[in-house]
């Protein structure tokens, strides 16, 4: 297995290299500092899974961003405080395991396979948690339902507003024209009850179910990560 581990702390990459050095089955192939310089290395060397150092702070809109361009690799959150909100926020942008701050070397190892296999080890307390927060989303959801439907041309719209992508961009994905663009975006605004593109992008970003529903092929275990079918891109911040 070949891992990829993101920090910012030196020590901590050192220490990790030479704590998994010689061990069977798991090779720390390279460490990065930062989420931007991750997504570099995965274009050009993807691993099987990344340790995103969350002990420092991290952008989970941008982790989020990372595991729709790159659904086949296994996100975990490394150092992760194990209490329900934390690991709900974890799993919510793309995340699919997590090890806590309390967890052991030895640890580690034995929860990667399992974590990879789709299988979350975590206590009856978090177990509960999850569940609640399932609920509550769909519950949620199920309150906050638009009157009239997306179209599939909308949900497109949608999902690639949640991805970063400008009107441009948007235009140049989906073969239109900018006016076209504009139009979609304004009735995909106007249907949600919303007042700004930035606002749609926290909006499906929060429940991907919106825009992909009706081009899913597979959901993640955990968090719900819904990965569309058509091929993802690099998302871009900037927006007109």
């Amino acid at each position: 297995m070949d891992l990829l581990l993101v920090s910012p702390v030196r020590l901590l990459c050192d220490g990790l290299a030479a704590c998994l050095s010689g061990r069977n089955g798991v090779r720390l192939q390279s460490t990065v500092e930062d989420l931007r310089t991750l997504r570099v290395s995965l274009s050009s060397r993807p691993v099987e899974v990344v340790l995103i150092d969350v002990t420092q702070g991290i952008d989970l809109d941008e982790v989020r961003a990372i595991a729709c361009e790159h659904p086949t690799v296994a996100l975990v959150a490394l150092g992760l405080l194990e209490q329900c909100r934390e690991v709900v926020s974890c799993g919510r942008a793309g995340f699919v395991g997590y090890i806590s701050r309390s967890s052991s070397i030895d640890e580690l190892c034995k929860a990667l396979p399992d974590i990879v296999a789709g299988r979350l080890d975590c206590s009856s307390q978090i177990s509960g948690g999850l569940l609640r927060a399932l609920n509550r989303t769909m519950s949620d959801d199920s309150e906050s339902c638009i009157a009239e439907p997306l179209t599939k041309r909308e949900g497109e719209v949608l999902e690639l507003i949640g991805r970063g992508l400008s009107n441009k961009e948007i235009a140049r994905e989906l073969c239109l024209s900018l006016s076209t663009v504009k139009h979609h975006v304004h009735n995909v605004l106007s249907k949600l009850g919303l007042s700004s593109r930035a606002q749609a992008m926290r909006k499906v970003r929060n429940t991907p179910w919106i825009a992909a529903s009706r081009r899913v092929s597979r959901s993640s275990q955990f968090g719900g990560r819904a990965v569309p079918e058509r091929r993802q891109v690099a998302t871009s911040a900037t927006a007109t």
